[in-house]
């Protein structure tokens, strides 16, 4: 399951606001106490809302809260779509103490973070992040309303190292058209070069994404949210159209338009493609396929963009939490200690109980963390914001790549039909302009 919002969950944002004042907020985003992380809880029942694909996450950390303060802690899994799932819960009142959740500014506009969301802005953790991180996603009209738990997807190339050297590519490509002259190389050897899953559909859009990773640096989607530029526009229609182009000229697998996400997992580790496009949650499929030394030996990671190494990030619901209002300051407390206890005394144990890695230089990446996945983290202190965390509204770019890939879309098409998307969705979540 994905978790990057599309156009059929943002639709569920006209129900939201609509019934929904954002001044009846009990609060303004200002101050709240912070407990101790260890406080005495008992009695308190908490509830935490999570998706099939977060809800093992809090498993270790939610056990020592319970044993340190008495709290009964209960995760809830919310049936795939998560994000339509909650939103419609939320929309009808019904709300957990915490949730997993997209941290992005738009997924934030959809659950009405002001009114239904305790703001985070003063959280004890915060100073102890890495700088690059404390501010990177969370954040909604500068109030904090998510806390990051786990280092945010990048959209980068996966590759396969041993594919690398034996086709006598020996150096990292520096940038897209170095990543494309290898691909070039490959395939005169017989070898696939980039492999994708378009009969799955959602990962078709990293291929735009990370060619509009220079101009997302230079401003692209806050013109894109002001009408300055537009999805048709020559910028976005180019990367759209060079896509194609590649996927015409033969540099991806032949069974593109129907493989699947276990196909493209299977085909990179085995060597039968050498590159693939593609965002954190590949390499947890990875994980599930192989051990640490093997994926060490064989999978690689490097972030790309037309000038450089420059990496796309796309923080998921897997990678945060928020609070809720719930009108129980008993519970709105707790909810505050149990992310406190989190990222606070518990953190150490966290992570290393899931081998990710520490978003804070304090605390030391535990053992048997794959390089790649270092790797990824370490692009974020460069990396540029994608669609999914700047644009104001995410319309189903992916679903019309797909399109084009199986021949029902041209590239002009896709552009027009995600600019009418986004345009519609704008104009629910009350952008300016729209």
């Amino acid at each position: 399951m994905k978790s990057w919002i599309s156009a059929a969950a943002a639709t569920l944002l006209l129900g939201l606001t609509a019934c929904s004042d954002p001044g009846a907020a009990t609060g303004t985003g200002g101050p709240v106490s912070w407990p101790e992380p260890t406080a005495s809880l008992s009695g308190v029942k908490l509830t935490i809302w999570a998706a099939q694909n977060s809800n093992t996450v809090p498993e270790q950390v939610v056990a020592a809260f319970e044993k340190a303060t008495g709290a009964d802690v209960d995760v809830v899994t919310i049936p795939d779509p998560y994000e339509q799932g909650v939103q419609t819960k939320v929309a009808t009142g019904d709300k957990p103490d915490l949730a997993f959740w997209q941290p992005t500014a738009s997924m934030l506009t959809a659950i009405n973070a002001k009114t239904n969301l305790q703001p985070l802005t003063d959280a004890p953790w915060l100073p102890k992040l890495a700088p690059e991180l404390k501010d990177i996603t969370g954040i909604l009209d500068g109030t904090r309303y998510a806390a990051l738990v786990t280092s945010p997807a990048v959209e980068g190339v996966y590759y396969n190292k041993e594919v690398f050297a034996a086709n006598g590519i020996t150096a990292l490509p520096k940038n897209f058209d170095e990543m494309v002259a290898a691909a070039r190389s490959l395939k005169a050897k017989g070898v696939t070069p980039f492999f994708e899953m378009a009969g799955d559909r959602w990962a078709t859009q990293w291929w735009v994404q990370v060619q509009l990773a220079d101009a997302a640096k230079n401003g692209l989607w806050d013109k894109i949210n002001t009408s300055k530029e537009a999805f048709t526009s020559p910028v976005v229609l180019d990367a759209i159209k060079k896509y194609k182009a590649l996927i015409d000229e033969g540099l991806f697998n032949p069974d593109i338009k129907t493989a699947k996400f276990e196909d493209q997992g299977a085909a990179l580790l085995d060597g039968k493609a050498a590159m693939v496009v593609q965002v954190n949650s590949f390499f947890g499929q990875l994980q599930a396929k192989s051990d640490t030394a093997t994926l060490d030996r064989k999978i690689g990671f490097f972030p790309i963009s037309p000038s450089g190494n420059v990496g796309t990030f796309i923080p998921d619901q897997s990678n945060a939490l928020v609070a809720f209002r719930t009108g129980d300051a008993k519970r709105e407390a707790a909810a505050r200690q149990l992310l406190a206890y989190w990222m606070g005394p518990g953190y150490q144990e966290f992570v290393n109980a899931r081998k990710t890695v520490s978003l804070q230089p304090a605390v030391a990446n535990p053992a048997g963390v794959p390089k790649a996945l270092l790797d990824v983290h370490a692009s974020l202190g460069t990396a540029v914001g994608s669609m999914q965390a700047l644009a104001v509204a995410n319309p189903d770019l992916y679903i019309n790549l797909a399109d084009m890939i199986v021949g029902t879309m041209t590239p002009e098409q896709v552009a027009k039909a995600t600019q009418d998307q986004f345009t519609q969705l704008a104009k629910a979540a009350g952008a300016p302009g729209f």
